[in-house]
């Protein structure tokens, strides 16, 4: 039988423990579990430590090191490949090659620049790259260690002055002092135990080795429990609808599926569970990603029955404002006008394709239209220099590159006598994992979040849970009140706390209707935005011109 020291010397065994850790203590799973971030790390810090003292090269602790990440990758997001195997493989071994990139640079740096300045070169470069990871070309930033907490907002309440990050900071702190309180009684890499100092510890040393450690897991959630207590929801009332109407992607939504429904059936069942829930309070109705699934010319929306036919039912109801996902396509007069997205095709010319939302404010008055702009790699967003490797790749949905926009556009009403208090943001699926992002509708004005998504790409998973979740987040980074649309997954709201205070089922067709609280305040974090991130990607440069000045000069002559 393996004894503690033998464990903690075991490469295989510390790169098992650690990604069963993250997986156990990651959404999904419920309070107390997701304490074990707070120690999800410390076997790989231990094993960069065995590592060094076995006297390992980089490479060696790459390897050992991308293991770890690909395990935790593959057990906490292994549903991608519910969609398709190869997205899901892609999705899975991309991500940890990338996630191993700052443990590279801190392996490095650790050597050159010493521990202290190591393992606080650790924090800093992981930050700076989930950072990076929230904005490039390929990003996929679902493993970002502050999505972690979503299951127990309550913890977190402080989002509302740090985002994301901030619950990103909080776990890579709490490892490293864990992990530099066992080594106060380190093991060496013979697996004998050995005091850091000469001289025996007493047992007050002994707990004092331990305040450090408890106190940066107590104090974030004591001043979070403090936040939370005080918290009242804020805003006038506004009842909203959001529907459900549970139509299989894979087989029913889309025209060539085994089971299509036709696309005037799928609108008749948005219509009729929409009217079912209905009362003469109702001031918006939100419809879900793709929810009008034929295609969309943008210059001709008013021309077209569907688009008609919901402008009825808007009609019908005075002072009711729908929002429905659509496809649509925007069209472009010249090459010169096209945007780096465009098609081109001889009898229509240069044109985009967008995941969209569409706001009917008044039955026959000014439509707005919103382009989704974070958009998923491989399956809506191809970069040029990838489109050879990647452009087969299909993860849901249609592959290559939508159309986007540049700037968050907030749905405010329209028509004769317009209530300026509720202000929509049109978050669409994929968008809601996304702090900042977010948040600049809410600078924007939004005083209601509206997601309108379609997770049943990942089947029955823990995929469409853990979207659902990471929602609560951004309503305590904005405190807005969220309404969620889902085409499959679960439907809903959630208050400015971060509590899902209303849901439906999964896999049923269903409506929900619940009265929401219109915020106008500005967070901190709202009114300031990313500035944790941005300081980690500078403070990342810094070091890494350290490490490389301190290598260059250790090369050179005396």
């Amino acid at each position: 039988m393996l004894s503690f020291k033998d464990f903690a010397n075991k490469p295989w065994l510390l790169t098992l423990l650690g990604p069963g850790l993250l997986w156990a203590a990651w959404p999904v799973h419920p309070a107390p579990l997701p304490l074990l971030l707070l120690v999800g790390l410390v076997p790989l810090l231990r094993l960069e430590q065995v590592l060094r003292a076995q006297g390992a090269r980089a490479a060696r602790f790459w390897r050992w090191s991308y293991l770890y990440l690909l395990l935790w990758n593959v057990l906490t997001t292994y549903w991608v490949s519910y969609s398709t195997v190869g997205g899901g493989i892609a999705a899975n071994v991309l991500n940890a090659a990338l996630q191993s990139l700052p443990l590279l640079a801190f392996w490095h740096t650790k050597r050159l620049l010493g521990p202290k300045i190591g393992y606080a070169a650790l924090v800093v470069y992981w930050l700076a790259f989930e950072q990076l990871h929230l904005t490039w070309d390929l990003s996929w930033p679902w493993l970002t260690l502050g999505n972690a907490w979503a299951m127990v907002p309550g913890w977190v309440q402080w989002y509302e002055y740090t985002g994301q990050l901030g619950g990103s900071l909080w776990v890579l702190l709490a490892n490293l002092a864990v992990h530099l309180a066992i080594n106060n009684y380190q093991l060496s890499a013979d697996g004998a135990a050995q005091p850091a100092n000469t001289q025996p510890l007493s047992t007050n040393n002994h707990a004092l080795r331990w305040a450090v450690p408890a106190a940066v897991a107590l104090v974030p959630l004591l001043i979070s429990w403090g936040i939370g207590a005080g918290w009242q929801e804020k805003g006038p009332a506004a009842e909203v609808v959001v529907v459900q109407p549970n139509i299989d992607p894979f087989q029913e939504k889309f025209a060539g599926g085994a089971k299509y429904i036709p696309a005037a059936q799928q609108l008749q069942r948005l219509i009729d569970l929409t009217e079912s829930a209905l009362t003469p309070n109702t001031r918006l109705v939100l419809w879900p990603e793709t929810a009008l699934e034929e295609t969309h010319w943008e210059n001709a929306l008013a021309q077209q029955q569907d688009i008609q036919r919901v402008q009825q039912l808007v009609a019908a109801h005075p002072g009711l404002r729908l929002i429905t996902g659509i496809t649509s396509v925007g069209a472009y007069p010249s090459k010169e006008a096209a945007s780096a997205t465009a098609r081109y095709r001889d009898d229509l010319g240069f044109y985009d394709i967008f995941n969209a939302a569409l706001h009917i404010g008044s039955p026959s008055g000014p439509m707005q239209v919103y382009h989704k702009s974070k958009l998923v790699p491989g399956v809506e967003k191809v970069p040029g220099w990838l489109n050879s490797a990647l452009g087969t790749i299909d993860l849901g949905g249609v592959v290559g590159s939508y159309g986007s926009q540049d700037f968050r556009m907030v749905f405010r009403p329209t028509g004769p006598d317009p209530d300026s208090s509720l202000r929509v943001a049109p978050v669409i699926c994929y968008e809601s994992i996304y702090s900042d992002y977010v948040s600049e509708y809410v600078r924007r004005g939004a005083t209601l979040i509206g997601i309108i998504t379609n997770d049943g790409w990942w089947s029955d998973s823990p995929g469409y849970k853990q979207h659902l979740a990471y929602g609560r987040l951004r309503a305590i980074e904005t405190r807005r009140d969220i309404a969620r649309s889902a085409n499959t997954g679960i439907s809903g709201f959630i208050n400015q706390r971060g509590e899902l205070v209303q849901q439906t089922g999964w896999w049923v067709p269903a409506v929900s209707r619940y009265t929401v609280h219109l915020n106008d305040e500005l967070t901190f974090y709202t009114r300031y935005g990313e500035l944790l991130g941005h300081a980690v990607q500078v403070l990342s440069v810094a070091l890494l011109a350290w490490a490389l000045l301190r290598r260059l000069t250790a090369r050179r002559p005396a």
